[in-house]
C-alpha cells in the first residue's frame, strides 16, 4: 500500500475542523460524505462571522463606511476566485447560488437564444442531473436535441465516444469535470481540444473538480466553468460562474432586478456591465466572503499535496475494501478522484447507510442524482463514501470496521 503523502500534516488539517471533533450516537464522527458537502474549516466560519459582526451591509448601493467595505470584500472575493481559477479577468466570475445555477444561466442565456430544431447538445452518461435536466428543458423550448456519449462498464468516457458523436449540428458540449457517483475524471483538455475543431464550445460542470484537483481554466481552454462553494469547504447557498469574457458579452441577462441593471426607465432598461448583468438582487454576501476564505485556506495546504495525499487514501481504501467479500465497486475507470461507489451482497445501501451511522460513520446512499449512472450498472443505488482533505486512514478503518458490524446484523 502507498504510504501517506510525504509532508502533509493530516492531523493539523484535521484540526482545523471543529466538527470533526464531535460524536454521533456516542461515537466519534467519521466524515465521508465530502462529495455532498464538505465541512468547514475554522478559518471559513471565522470569516463568516466577521463579517456577519463587524462589516454587514449591502453591497455596491452605499457611501457610508459599511457598505463599503462589505463591497471591498464581496469584490476582493471574486478576484480570489478569478486567481484560483486563473481566469483572465474579474469581468468573466459571475457569482450564483451553485453550480446549478450556473448550468441554468448558460443554458437559457447562452443556449436559448441561439439554438434551433435540430440542433444538438452533447453531455455524457456521468451527468449528475444539474446537468441533465436543465438541456432537457432546453429541447423542450428549442426543439434541439440531447445526445449522449455512453460510459463503460468501468464508469468511464472515452475520448473517441465523444468525438464520435460531435456533430454538425452540435452547438454545446456539456460535461462533468469529476463524475459525482463515481469519481471518474473525464479528460477535459482533450474534450474542448476535439470540440473546438468544429468551433463548439464547451461548458464544464466543476463542482467535484474543484475540491480535488488543480484547476486552471486557461490551460482547460473551456469557455465556461462552474463549481460550487460548499464542495470546495465554503458556505452552501453561493456558486461560481466562470465564461470567457467574450461570450459572456453577447449573452442576455437571465433574470432581472437590482444591481444588474445602469438605468431603468418605463420605455427600456439599460443593462450593467459584465459580470454584474447576471447578478440580479442582492447577492449571498457571506457566502462570498466564506468561499473565497475556502479557497485561500486550499491554497494555503496546497493543490498538488492535497489532490496526493486524497490519490494515496483512495488507493488505501479502494484495496481495503476489495477483501471485504460480496463487496463490489462501482467505477474502476483508470482516473479517479476522491470517490468510491460499492454493493455489498445482501445489503441494501440505504439499510448499509442506516447502520453506518449508529457506528457514527456518515457515507451517501442512493442514486447520488445520477440516476442514468445507475441505471447503467442496473442498481437501484449504491453506497459512496467520498473524501477531502481532512480525510485520513483512521476515517477508512472505522469505515470497514463499521461494514463489518452491517455484515453480521445480514448475516
Amino acid at each position: 500500500m502507498a504510504p501517506q503523502a510525504a509532508g502533509y500534516d493530516v492531523a493539523a488539517v484535521r484540526a482545523a475542523f471543529p466538527i470533526l471533533t464531535r460524536q454521533v450516537h456516542g461515537k466519534p464522527l467519521t466524515y465521508l460524505d465530502s462529495a455532498a458537502s464538505a465541512q468547514r474549516p475554522q478559518c471559513v466560519i471565522d470569516a463568516v462571522n466577521d463579517y456577519e459582526t463587524r462589516h454587514h451591509a449591502n453591497v455596491h448601493r452605499g457611501v457610508h463606511a459599511l457598505s463599503q467595505e462589505a463591497t471591498d470584500l464581496f469584490e476582493g472575493a471574486r478576484d480570489t476566485v478569478r486567481q484560483f481559477l486563473n481566469a483572465r479577468s474579474t469581468r468573466e466570475i459571475v457569482f450564483v447560488r451553485g453550480t446549478t445555477e450556473a448550468i441554468n444561466l448558460v443554458a437559457q442565456s447562452y443556449g436559448r437564444p441561439r439554438l434551433q430544431p435540430g440542433d444538438e447538445i452533447l453531455i455524457t452518461g456521468l451527468e449528475h442531473h444539474a446537468n441533465i435536466v436543465p438541456w432537457q428543458m432546453l429541447r423542450e423550448q428549442t426543439g434541439a436535441k440531447l445526445v449522449v456519449a455512453p460510459i463503460d462498464r468501468t464508469g468511464n468516457v472515452s475520448i473517441d465516444a465523444i468525438d464520435a458523436r460531435l456533430s454538425d449540428r452540435t452547438r454545446l458540449v456539456a460535461v462533468t469535470h469529476v463524475s459525482n457517483a463515481l469519481g471518474t475524471v473525464l479528460p477535459i483538455r482533450d474534450i474542448v481540444r476535439a470540440a473546438h475543431a468544429r468551433r463548439v464550445p464547451v461548458l464544464v460542470d466543476g463542482a467535484q473538480a474543484v475540491p480535488h484537483e488543480d484547476v486552471d481554466v486557461q490551460a482547460l481552454g473551456c469557455d465556461f466553468y462552474a463549481f460550487s462553494s460548499h464542495k470546495v469547504y465554503g458556505p452552501t447557498g453561493v456558486g461560481v460562474l466562470y465564461g470567457r469574457e467574450e461570450l459572456l458579452t453577447e449573452m442576455p441577462p437571465w433574470q432581472g432586478g437590482g444591481d444588474m441593471i445602469l438605468a431603468v426607465t418605463f420605455d427600456k432598461t439599460t443593462y450593467n456591465s459584465l459580470p454584474y448583468k447576471f447578478e440580479a438582487g442582492t447577492p449571498n454576501i457571506s457566502g462570498v466572503v466564506g468561499l473565497a476564505a475556502a479557497l485561500r485556506y486550499v491554497e494555503a495546504l496546497g493543490r498538488p499535496q492535497i489532490r496526493s495525499h486524497e490519490h494515496q487514501l483512495l488507493d488505501y481504501a479502494t484495496q481495503r475494501l476489495l477483501t471485504i467479500p460480496g463487496l463490489t465497486i462501482i467505477g474502476t475507470a483508470p482516473v479517479k478522484a476522491a470517490v468510491i461507489s460499492f454493493t455489498i451482497d445482501g445489503i441494501h445501501p440505504h439499510d448499509l447507510g442506516t447502520i453506518l451511522d449508529a457506528e457514527g460513520v456518515a457515507i451517501r446512499t442512493g442514486h447520488h442524482c445520477a440516476m442514468p449512472v445507475m441505471d447503467f450498472f442496473e442498481l437501484p443505488a449504491t453506497a459512496r463514501a467520498s473524501f477531502g482533505c481532512y480525510s485520513d486512514r483512521s476515517d477508512v478503518d472505522r469505515l470497514l470496521a463499521a461494514l463489518a458490524a452491517a455484515q453480521k446484523v445480514f448475516a
